[in-house]
């Protein structure tokens, strides 16, 4: 039928992260070129089932670009071979009949395989609660303009706050380094006048559980903002830096 695909899908097949993983072969036929990525590895576990074997565990939720869970390195790049798409995102048009796909899982000491394609991102969880987070006073809600921010901090701010934590920033990196997440999580606060009450604590407590968490030391060769499926800008990085020294050496603007 016009439009279908047959592929050939190398999948990373791996129990637990306590047991060593393997690539297996999959052949698959009929593939509509409008299938999301995701589609087509809903039609491959379909058929796993059917044949009595075990359906790939792969993480997924909204579908829709949002959540950040649709974590698979596909081809040698996180979420495929389009700039500003997730996996959940990517359709099959962007192949070729006869192709042959690989696909694997976050390749990070701090993302520890847990099955198959999903790895342990909590790690991520625990830098945004080392301080992510604002002081509020209780009470009424101020009024949204009550506080006069620069539009350009504002912006700056939103653009930060795009990140989904999905990790394909540590995926694209050779070292592994989380800097490009954690400065966003930085910024989108520490541009705002709400992020002040915390700010020095702020960058001090997450870079140092960023550290703990095992990720590596930043490349500075700019594939995490490359393959970033929201287009966090490396400014970030140097925004984070800033904050860092700032608050090591006790001062302040």
């Amino acid at each position: 039928m016009e439009g279908n695909m047959n592929l050939t899908l190398q999948v990373w097949r791996q129990k637990n992260s306590r047991t060593e993983g393997r690539m297996e072969s999959y052949q698959l036929s009929g593939i509509s070129e409008d299938m999301s990525f995701l589609e087509m590895f809903d039609v491959l576990n379909e058929q796993l089932v059917h044949e009595g074997k075990e359906p790939v565990a792969f993480d997924h939720d909204c579908r829709e670009g949002i959540c950040g869970a649709c974590s698979m390195y596909i081809n040698g790049r996180p979420h495929g071979p389009l700039q500003g798409v997730t996996t959940c995102q990517l359709h099959m048009r962007s192949f070729k009949d006869g192709d042959t796909i690989v696909v694997e899982p976050w390749r990070a000491q701090a993302f520890p395989v847990i099955k198959d394609l999903v790895t342990d991102r909590t790690s991520f969880d625990r830098i945004i609660s080392a301080g992510g987070y604002i002081s509020v006073n209780t009470g009424n809600a101020q009024d949204a303009n009550s506080i006069p921010i620069p539009k350009e901090n504002a912006d700056a701010s939103f653009m930060a706050a795009a990140c989904i934590g999905c990790g394909a920033c540590v995926a694209a990196c050779k070292n592994a380094s989380a800097m490009l997440f954690t400065s966003a999580k930085i910024s989108q606060l520490a541009l705002l006048p709400q992020g002040e009450a915390e700010r020095t604590a702020r960058a001090k407590k997450m870079v140092a559980q960023m550290d703990e968490e095992g990720f590596g030391a930043c490349t500075n060769t700019g594939a995490c903002a490359a393959e970033c499926p929201k287009g966090i800008s490396m400014e970030n990085i140097a925004r984070m830096n800033r904050e860092f020294f700032v608050a090591e050496i006790g001062t302040k603007d």
